[in-house]
């Protein structure tokens, strides 16, 4: 296997370097005395902020963009038919994939903190780098998302700590190298690679066999899948949950007018600290526990770690508001599967909208096909449900899902949905239909975070 520790100072081409992972990476890289460049196919905010950085991004993949390359990056989305794994593997350039690039930079850190789970990944491992940076323990990290505490989503700090989002697709998170392996939740999700259910418990099973015999794993306490693997565990292990019979578990749970948490940490039945959440949910309670939980095992003090949760904002596409159009508030969110964008309604609920808007960007043919019955009813809080075609991302379509399938399982199923095809057709729709004092949620991680980019501009030029 190759290090990428044999290439510092030399040429390394990122194909995929606009990704939410890859273009932390490359910071990383940089900052650490590598020569980076990369591709993307298209332009984002994530290309724009790498190139002024100095790094070069060509947009759109070619078999020239290598040359010159010492070594090639490339995501598990990146195929070994893309131009330019073809062009790199024609000239002999060494290769490697995200994930074994991410394991190798873990290494030689004291405590690797890997955040895995099929919901609230980048929530919960973003939580914890706020406090374990708040706390002064100098943390390097890794997450899948911007946090404005970080100025991105990667930070390069001391060797005792490396917070790293683990995800489980194309079983990446089996190349970190974990000694507090953290579980948020196992779920049915990227049935394009896994068999089912059973086969994904089985690979954070492996995942968990990662840990050092002096490691930890932390998990909620109840989700039967977690405590399963957890029963069969070679070292130490400690719940987090929202009852008694977790480790760390809250009492006193109440919400504010905006759905935001604040409850008592109980630790094994001694109050550690009060915690005061700005962000809204009960799944936030859980990441937050999580978090807690996460940083209170690595040595920081409950007081510290509620402080610093207090001051966690949120990361950007997790429920951001993103401005107020004719009275209309603009919210966007990154979940991709029905139980992810069920979850970022009810928290758009507890703002108490006029009427809540529903924009669904169905994420890959594959999923859709996988979820199919799920997607048909988990918008079923809001009052309308517009759904935009599929995102494709990294497959190409089948000819055999569409989101009219999605439009007509919905209407069956009591959901007021309706089809708008593309961003324009969208935008128009609710122009034409909502009123002051709605709500608008637009969801998916694929680019539908530019629709209310283009709203806002254009309200901006209307008013």
């Amino acid at each position: 296997m190759i290090k990428i520790t044999d290439f510092q100072g030399r040429r390394v081409h990122m194909i995929g370097i606009g990704g939410s992972s890859m273009s932390g990476l490359a910071e990383i890289l940089l900052r650490e005395g590598y020569i980076v460049c990369g591709s993307d196919n298209a332009n984002s905010h994530a290309v724009e902020r790498l190139r002024n950085m100095g790094i070069t991004v060509h947009v759109g993949h070619a078999a020239e963009n290598v040359h010159g390359a010492d070594v090639i990056i490339y995501s598990a989305a990146i195929q070994p038919d893309n131009a330019e794994r073809k062009e790199g593997a024609r000239l002999g350039i060494p290769e490697m994939e995200r994930s074994t690039l991410l394991g190798q930079l873990m290494q030689g850190h004291k405590n690797a903190l890997c955040v895995s789970g099929a919901h609230g990944k980048t929530t919960a491992s973003s939580m914890l780098a706020q406090v374990l940076l708040d706390c002064n323990m100098d943390p390097t990290v890794h997450i899948g998302g911007r946090l404005d505490a970080l100025g991105g989503g990667s930070r390069i700090g001391g060797k005792d700590y490396f917070v790293a989002e683990a995800c489980e697709f194309h079983g990446s998170f089996l190349e970190m190298a974990p000694t507090l392996a953290i579980i948020l939740n196992i779920d049915a999700d990227h049935l394009d690679y896994y068999r089912d259910i059973d086969h994904i418990e089985e690979a954070f099973g492996d995942f968990l066999r990662l840990l050092p015999d002096d490691g930890c794993a932390l998990g909620w306490g109840e989700d039967e899948r977690i405590m399963r693997l957890f029963s069969k565990l070679h070292c130490r292990y400690v719940t987090f949950g929202l009852t008694d019979k977790n480790d760390y578990y809250p009492e006193n749970l109440t919400y504010n007018d905006t759905g935001c948490p604040r409850y008592d940490m109980m630790l094994k039945g001694e109050k550690i600290a009060r915690v005061e959440l700005s962000v809204a949910g009960e799944f936030n309670v859980l990441n937050s526990l999580s978090a807690f939980a996460a940083a209170h095992l690595s040595g920081a003090k409950g007081e510290d770690i509620a402080a610093a949760l207090k001051n966690f904002k949120g990361v950007h596409r997790r429920f951001e508001f993103t401005g107020l159009i004719d009275g209309v508030k603009m919210y966007h969110d990154y979940g991709h599967n029905p139980t992810e964008m069920k979850a970022a309604l009810n928290v758009a609920k507890m703002q108490k909208p006029n009427r809540l808007w529903a924009v669904m960007q169905p994420h890959t043919y594959s999923r859709v096909k996988s979820l199919f019955d799920d997607y048909l009813t988990c918008t079923a809080v809001a009052d309308f449900t517009l759904v935009t075609d599929i995102f494709a991302a990294r497959e190409k379509d089948p000819g055999d899902i569409h989101a009219s399938m999605v439009v007509e399982g919905m209407l069956k199923n009591g959901i007021n949905a309706t089809l708008t095809p593309t961003f324009d057709d969208t935008e128009q729709y609710l122009r034409d239909h909502w009123q002051e004092g709605d709500l608008v949620l637009t969801m998916g991680c694929g680019n539908i975070n530019l629709l209310n980019e283009q709203m806002q501009l254009h309200g901006d030029t209307e008013k």
